[in-house]
């Protein structure tokens, strides 16, 4: 029996988490200070390494499965 997984592609998981707590549109290297470097909130920060942890345990807890 297999299990099936609901997995995200990595680039796509990190442009997400770029995206909902930092408020980064990309992560695509535009040529353009204005576009290419972010003041973000040290709580967005926060967000952003919390959902980047736990995206990494759900993923070890898949693949041992």
């Amino acid at each position: 029996m297999t299990a099936k997984t609901n997995q995200i592609a990595p680039a796509d998981l990190l442009a997400s988490i770029a995206q909902k707590p930092l408020f980064i549109e990309t992560l695509e290297e535009r040529k353009s200070d204005s576009l290419d470097f972010h003041e973000v909130s040290v709580w967005g920060i926060q967000a952003a390494l919390e959902a980047a942890y736990a995206a990494g345990l759900a993923a070890a807890q898949e693949a041992k499965y």
